[in-house]
């Protein structure tokens, strides 16, 4: 995992006093919403855990989808073979966290709990992203990798949030 910027770079750093808090919701030029960072950010830091109901793979697929209008959007972040965060259930900013080919943050998985780190300096008003990986046992088709089009714009896009095939 490397580095991106947003798509389009904001137009002006947020104006409100920060309260001691690194990053901030708002709309993202990337996709619907985005986490955006008000103060800088060093690499390494911790910048926020993913939360979330923590459920059964199961209990997943019974609930998906969220919203079917949208059947391959979901706020599940994989734990392990057996569980996943359901952040639309008591979920926190780490949900908004857009996917970025070229990211500027990674999720570390500790213990059954994921944590949204810095991989370089995050300037404020720069958005986050982390690369989702997404992994699908399915062959990679033209209309599968639609159906998961990355909207990054970084220079080394890939065109879909499914993780390479190996």
């Amino acid at each position: 995992m490397t580095q991106a910027r947003a798509a389009k770079p904001p137009k002006s750093r947020p104006s409100a006093p920060t309260n001691g808090r690194r990053i901030q919701v708002r709309r993202s030029g990337v996709h619907g919403k985005g986490v955006f960072a008000v103060a800088e950010i060093p690499p390494g830091d911790v910048v926020i855990e993913y939360k979330g109901e923590v459920i059964t793979w199961p209990e997943a697929l019974r609930r998906h989808p969220h919203d079917p209008s949208q059947p391959n959007h979901t706020f599940y972040f994989h734990v392990d073979e057996e569980h996943v965060i359901d952040g639309n259930v008591d979920g926190n900013a780490a949900r908004w966290i857009n996917h970025a080919c070229e990211p500027n943050c990674e999720a570390d998985e500790v213990e059954g709990r994921v944590f949204i780190k810095a991989l370089r300096p995050v300037l404020p008003g720069e958005e986050l992203f982390y690369d989702y990986g997404l992994v699908i046992d399915q062959r990679y088709t033209k209309k599968l990798k639609k159906e998961f089009e990355c909207r990054c714009g970084t220079t080394g896009c890939r065109g879909t949030m499914l993780a390479p095939k190996r």
